[in-house]
């Protein structure tokens, strides 16, 4: 054994002077060694989010306030007026990276971001000057978390076909509108953002790509006007105007009209479905143009609105200079 080890002393032993209650806590204290006063900490880690220490599951709330499954509500849900427009917000000019920019988001969840650029030279000014004008571009894009339920893996082919059908779908309702000719051996750059699917998706994406090409001060004829319809299936179904998007879910024809309301003119018409009368797809034409019509003071209205801050901003500018 080592020696060395005996021959160190033992510790003092701790004593406790005093009684409980007799007031002498300082000098029982001061026998006793600082570290039993002061516990260990441990070090913090200001990356994890410390979360409740008690928790409940959700059943219990649910069961509380008697929740009901999502299909059960959709049916039971009261119907809709079928020419009842959805309330619409639109705002434009709120992006300072583009030189414009809109915002269009449908009562019901649907919300669309568009940016504008351009004009803009060419990549292959060829092709431009064969086809006597500028080149529109359009790109559609599906924020991961638009949907709701089942939704498509991102960057899956199935995503990527949608969204070129839909960047498609969207060049094809702008170009009637935008006076290419004036640009010649330019391109015009139009980018959508669908950060919510709440039903009319595409229309919804038309109005504010016109939108965000009108207060980039890219020479148009008139702004486009996007208004979805659909039908749900029965032999007696109408036709609805902006469905939601557990109306598209359950339709059996689709129709998204786009329109000149200044010059009374269509742009597109797009959509499909299981076949009708020929009367049935000219009612939901005309229910479609009305519906345009009834949007249009509220987009041109926002635009105004941005014109109005762009001019006050600069004025202030100028006078603080």
């Amino acid at each position: 054994m080592n020696k060395s080890f005996l021959s160190r002393p033992l510790p003092p032993r701790l004593c406790l002077r005093g009684r409980a209650g007799s007031g002498s806590s300082s000098s029982s204290s001061s026998c006793l060694p600082p570290c039993l006063f002061s516990q260990p900490t441990m070090p913090l880690d200001h990356r994890r989010l410390r979360g409740p220490e008690e928790s409940q599951p959700p059943e219990l709330w649910a069961a509380g306030t008697g929740g009901v499954p999502e299909k059960e509500e959709e049916e039971d849900a009261a119907p809709q007026d079928p020419c009842a427009l959805r309330p619409l917000f639109a705002r434009a000019g709120l992006l300072s990276q583009a030189e414009g920019s809109a915002y269009v988001e449908l009562g019901g969840g649907t919300k669309v971001l568009c940016a504008a650029w351009g004009p803009r030279e060419a990549a292959e000014p060829g092709a431009a000057a064969a086809a006597g004008g500028g080149r529109l571009l359009c790109e559609f894009y599906r924020a991961p978390f638009a949907g709701r339920g089942a939704r498509r893996r991102p960057g899956s082919a199935a995503e990527r076909d949608a969204e070129r059908e839909a960047a498609a779908a969207l060049r094809e309702a702008l170009e009637p509108a935008v006076r290419l000719a004036r640009y010649p051996r330019a391109r015009l750059a139009v980018s959508a953002l669908l950060l919510q699917d709440g039903g009319s998706a595409l229309a919804a994406a038309i109005s504010a790509a016109a939108l965000a090409l009108a207060d980039a001060g890219v020479e148009m004829y008139d702004l486009v006007v996007g208004c979805a319809l659909c039908r749900s299936p029965g032999p007696a179904a109408a036709w609805m105007l902006q469905p939601g998007e557990p109306e598209e879910r359950r339709a059996v024809a689709r129709l998204t009209v786009a329109l000149l309301p200044a010059l009374n003119q269509v742009s597109a018409v797009l959509g499909g479905g299981q076949g009708s009368p020929p009367d049935d797809w000219a009612q939901a034409l005309r229910l479609g143009l009305d519906g345009c019509h009834r949007l249009y003071p509220v987009l041109r209205q926002s635009l105004l609105r941005a014109s109005r801050r762009r001019d006050a901003a600069a004025a202030a500018t100028t006078t603080t200079a």
